[in-house]
């Protein structure tokens, strides 16, 4: 009943905040970025709210947290200091600075603009809307999952209900939506996460206790051949805490803040934030071991652990029905709030990066809203068919989309804040280097081993860019200057 009565409240107020971020958004500027005026506290919380979805808490944290016990707490420290603090304080800035020199305001443009390759922005388009379309579909499967097991609904209504009201507040309001929704999912995910993890380990005798206890059960539970290497641990703690650095949907958030000088609160938000929620979640899904064993563990229909029901079902067992309710919001807030970004991010990079022309000739306007209200719906559609049917092709590209997107920007977009001596050459080789190698090492290696895969992605092309830069033709003085001038 709680859990009926809050989520409808809550979708009355995403609808409302939606109507009112309409009557706001007058720009292309606005429905993508808000005007650029957006303040730390909101520009923190949205950032926070990206990085964390259903993914992590379904899936993610149940998966690692039963497979690696303990470990699984390392993702989340690299998350919080690297993925949060050190991206708004290394790239922050400078991403606020030289994206309003440019006049761009998306990954493709400033590439494009940063290193004056005319085809660089419809190849970085193009990686953006392959990749991350299947990403947002994952998403949308794990939020699917969750209210099937708390009302008992089948997957498919479950995954209408937040299509439809996803693209309600998104479709409408923008970016002033998303970042006004983001704050308050925000301030539910922060009070729900402390919540949930301090009923779960009470229940199991207090939390230095249940500590304890997970680390012993954790040997009985996962025999040692199966307990993953220092490598495999590591390779995560990159891929999660770097990869951000150069997603979309990530960088986006440090082109939209008010100026520079709010760079330093929104960090210190971001990482207060990030802290809570990926401990949190990391130490619900290590709980397992508390109150489940191989024998009782969720299962497929096929014999293997179902290691997306792992956290539903513990937190149906444990949680009373209010906390229950306030948890499921808690996820579903993380979700709205990663679903809009994603969907932004790749509707932007047809409406933005490969529509031929912002402005009406004869009238002025801004036809490019209408564009993006049309793709953010269509994609948002798209999204609900992916999850629907999970097609063998797509789910593959599920897997291939973090290390992809990552791999192929962040060489040249942090190379390109830091260094003026790169070159267009070395983007292209730089992008194109990362993205194969995402590719190759993904199929060689097998989806086990997808964030080894992610991590050489990465990896590999911050070699490149250096070297063939160097051997290179320079980049005109007109563009350096322009890009720099400030920062």
């Amino acid at each position: 009943m709680w859990s009926v009565v809050l989520l409808v409240v809550f979708f009355v107020i995403m609808t409302g905040i939606g109507l009112w971020g309409m009557f706001r958004t007058k720009t292309l500027g606005d429905f993508f970025l808000g005007g650029r005026t957006l303040g730390p506290w909101l520009s923190a919380i949205a950032y926070g709210t990206s990085y964390f979805s259903a993914v992590l808490f379904i899936g993610f944290a149940g998966k690692q947290g039963w497979l690696f016990g303990l470990n699984a707490l390392w993702i989340a420290l690299g998350n919080c200091l690297v993925g949060a603090l050190g991206a708004w304080l290394v790239l922050g800035r400078r991403t606020r600075v030289m994206t309003q020199n440019l006049d761009t305001m998306t990954m493709p443009e400033f590439l494009q603009e940063r290193y004056g390759a005319r085809h660089l922005k419809p190849l970085a388009a193009a990686i953006i809307f392959f990749f991350l379309l299947p990403y947002s579909a994952s998403v949308f499967k794990g939020l699917g999952h969750l209210f099937e097991a708390v009302f008992q609904i089948p997957y498919e209504t479950a995954l209408l209900l937040m299509i439809g009201f996803t693209g309600v507040y998104l479709v409408l309001g923008g970016y002033f939506a998303i970042a006004m929704t983001d704050l308050i999912q925000g301030i539910l995910m922060f009070g729900g996460a402390l919540a949930m993890v301090w009923v779960v380990y009470q229940r199991a005798g207090g939390f230095v206790a249940g500590i304890e206890k997970v680390g012993r059960l954790y040997q009985e539970h996962v025999p040692a051949s199966q307990q993953p290497s220092v490598i495999t641990v590591l390779s995560l703690v990159f891929m999660t805490s770097f990869g951000p650095w150069a997603l979309p949907q990530m960088v986006q958030k440090f082109y939209a803040i008010k100026d520079g000088s709010q760079i330093r609160r929104a960090a210190t938000v971001s990482t207060v934030f990030s802290a809570v929620i990926g401990f949190s979640a990391y130490l619900v899904g290590i709980a397992a071991h508390l109150y489940f064993n191989p024998e009782t563990l969720p299962r497929l229909a096929k014999g293997g652990i179902n290691f997306d029901s792992i956290v539903p079902t513990l937190l149906v067992q444990v949680l009373p029905e209010l906390l229950l309710a306030i948890i499921l919001l808690l996820v579903l807030s993380a979700s709205m709030s990663t679903l809009s970004s994603l969907v932004l991010v790749s509707s932007s990079s047809v409406a933005i990066d490969l529509y031929p022309g912002r402005l009406d000739a004869t009238t002025g306007k801004d036809r490019s809203v209408a564009m993006m209200r049309f793709l953010s719906a269509i994609f948002i559609i798209i999204s609900y068919f992916i999850s629907r049917y999970q097609f063998e092709f797509i789910v593959t590209l599920m897997s291939l989309s973090w290390g992809a997107v990552a791999g192929s920007f962040i060489a040249p977009y942090i190379y390109g804040l830091f260094w003026k001596g790169g070159t267009k050459v070395a983007a292209y080789s730089a992008m194109l280097s990362g993205l194969l190698t995402e590719i190759g090492l993904f199929f060689m290696l097998g989806p086990a081993q997808s964030p080894l895969a992610a991590s050489g992605a990465m990896l590999v092309p911050l070699i490149v860019f250096p070297i063939v830069s160097l051997v290179s033709k320079k980049p005109e003085n007109t563009i350096i200057e322009e890009a720099f001038k400030g920062v």
